[in-house]
């Protein structure tokens, strides 16, 4: 991957950037801290897919890379700091006046969550929110594990109850607004929006300011 050839794309890129950073969208002047690309990657395969742009600052002018240690660090954050270790499609394209932009894209997980190994070996998840990575919600990171897991839902009194009482408080509902409102105990409920979530009967989402519970 390190002797990668620059395909031009000059109109390619001035597409993209055109497009500003967002939900599946990054851009990084330059790269050397391999455990903050991951935080970028886990969100992007926590979420929906996405992809890094290297050597485009903030404001979308193109730098280009320096040299080919940027590639080397993604490789790092990708398979030391990612766990699991994700793959990455890693692209070398030629810029009007010779710079090179890295465009390396990730693809949704198959399995969630994909976590990021942190200072002192914790292990966090990370989601993407517009152009933010935000530590992804707890009740959100369990239900991932439980769907991976493939635990059968049985829709018992209290999973009814949560249900019935999340329709009668409306839309934006937090997992916390929820857990207080409704007549179980903290474990019952958050294990009843886990098992919920996990099924899809449920989901935990984020609407630009916090987490919220919605059904589909």
């Amino acid at each position: 991957m390190k002797d990668l050839k620059a395909i031009r794309g000059k109109y390619y890129l001035d597409r993209i950037i055109a497009e500003g950073e967002h939900e599946r969208q990054d851009f990084k002047y330059s790269i050397s801290d391999a455990r903050k690309i991951a935080r970028t990657l886990s969100a992007f395969a926590n979420h929906s897919g996405g992809r890094l742009l290297v050597g485009v600052r903030d404001n979308g002018s193109i730098a280009g890379v320096r040299n080919e240690e940027d590639i080397f660090v993604l490789e790092q954050a990708a398979e030391m700091y990612c766990f699991p270790p994700q793959q990455l499609n890693v692209t070398a394209i030629l810029a009007e006046g010779g710079a090179v932009v890295i465009r390396a894209e990730i693809a949704p997980a198959e399995s969630r969550p994909v976590r990021v190994k942190e200072e002192g070996g914790r292990m966090k998840t990370y989601y993407r929110v517009a152009d933010e990575n935000i530590a992804a919600h707890p009740l959100m990171v369990r239900a991932w594990i439980a769907a991976s897991e493939s635990q059968s839902l049985t829709v018992g009194p209290d999973e009814t109850l949560l249900i019935e009482t999340l329709r009668s408080l409306g839309p934006d509902t937090s997992p916390e607004t929820l857990i207080s409102t409704v007549r179980l105990s903290r474990h019952t409920a958050e294990q009843a929006i886990v098992s919920l979530a996990a099924s899809g009967v449920i989901r935990i989402d984020h609407n630009g300011s916090r987490f919220v519970l919605t059904i589909p």
